[in-house]
């Protein structure tokens, strides 16, 4: 019996690719070229009579840096990685935003980074109206947009690359408690320099004239639109908030940024990133709602999770763990 090791399947490989490239001493020739491409990256499934798109903006691909997360060890960081095989000191950043199609509402909720990324990153990130409009829905039928928090991952995308509206018939709902933070002049004076005076800036600039014209607040524990109640889980920011989409019997929890990646931070809910706002907040957040998914078998959609990011979580060792739901080819 051969005994299977890693050397024999180099070999077999290195056999392989010779016959292949020179059968009979002629070299093959591939019918077609490489596409290159990846096919349009969306994906639905119901929630009782709503129906989900989930149309991927992308991801984003960095350096990590030394306190990405700010109370655990880089190392350390790295050997959860590594469990997941994930290159070491790299961070990969989905982005998933989703469209309700209600019955009578086309409903986005958050926006991904936008169309001026989509140009700067050369189509890595900023893709969430492309595979929208490949998924069938085009952006100026888009009633409502309901936003989570106003990070940038979150609000760009309210803006086309020349500073336009990218919904330009849809009303913006946007959390009472964060709007109230953000576009306070007293508390952007005194932000602390560096990423939360830049994020008051970014603020600034994606909340302009037009899109305030189209601005409202709503309140936590209130349906923001039929079948979808807001619920404040602050910590990643003090206004954020995450959803519960419920129709029927039916009910999913869109969580927003109440983990980031969910190969760390949901495994590890103690750990804390250094883009939440109050980390301990966060944390306590984290393990509020993680418990009631667990205890109430409730799946969650993430909008950091891998596409089409959506999944069932368990507990696990001290934390939890996601697990994917299969995909469906129906709907």
């Amino acid at each position: 019996m051969t005994s299977l090791t890693r050397r024999n399947l180099l070999s077999v490989a290195a056999s392989a690719a010779a016959a292949v490239t020179v059968p009979f001493g002629h070299p093959v020739r591939a019918a077609t070229p490489p596409a290159g491409k990846q096919a349009a990256g969306w994906y639905r499934y119901k929630i009782g009579m709503i129906e989900v798109t989930v149309a991927t903006d992308g991801v984003a691909r960095f350096k990590m840096a030394e306190d990405h997360v700010i109370n655990i060890k880089k190392d350390v960081v790295n050997a959860a990685l590594a469990e997941v095989f994930m290159e070491k000191d790299m961070m990969t950043t989905p982005y998933n935003p989703i469209c309700l199609n209600t019955g009578s509402k086309f409903v986005v909720i958050d926006t991904g980074t936008g169309e001026a990324n989509y140009k700067k990153s050369n189509g890595v990130g900023g893709q969430f109206i492309t595979n929208l409009a490949a998924s069938g829905i085009d952006r100026a039928a888009v009633d409502t947009v309901i936003i989570s928090h106003y990070h940038g991952d979150h609000i760009n995308g309210l803006l086309m690359a020349d500073n336009s509206l990218t919904y330009p018939n849809a009303e913006i709902l946007v959390p009472a408690p964060e709007h109230k933070y953000w576009m306070d002049d007293g508390e952007m004076s005194r932000a602390e320099k560096g990423r939360i005076e830049g994020n008051f800036k970014n603020v600034r600039r994606v909340f302009n004239a037009d899109v305030l014209k189209r601005v409202k607040t709503y309140d936590w524990g209130k349906e923001v639109i039929a079948g979808v109640t807001a619920q404040g889980t602050p910590g990643h920011t003090f206004g954020h908030t995450s959803f519960v989409i419920a129709s029927g019997s039916d009910t999913v929890y869109v969580q927003s940024d109440v983990t980031h990646v969910p190969f760390l931070f949901v495994r590890h809910p103690d750990w804390h990133a250094f883009y939440d706002q109050d980390g301990a907040m966060a944390e306590t957040t984290r393990r509020k709602v993680y418990d009631m998914l667990v205890a109430d078998k409730m799946r969650v959609q993430g909008f950091h999770y891998p596409f089409p990011s959506l999944a069932h979580v368990e507990k696990y060792g001290t934390g939890y763990r996601e697990i994917p739901v299969i995909w469906n080819p129906t709907i």
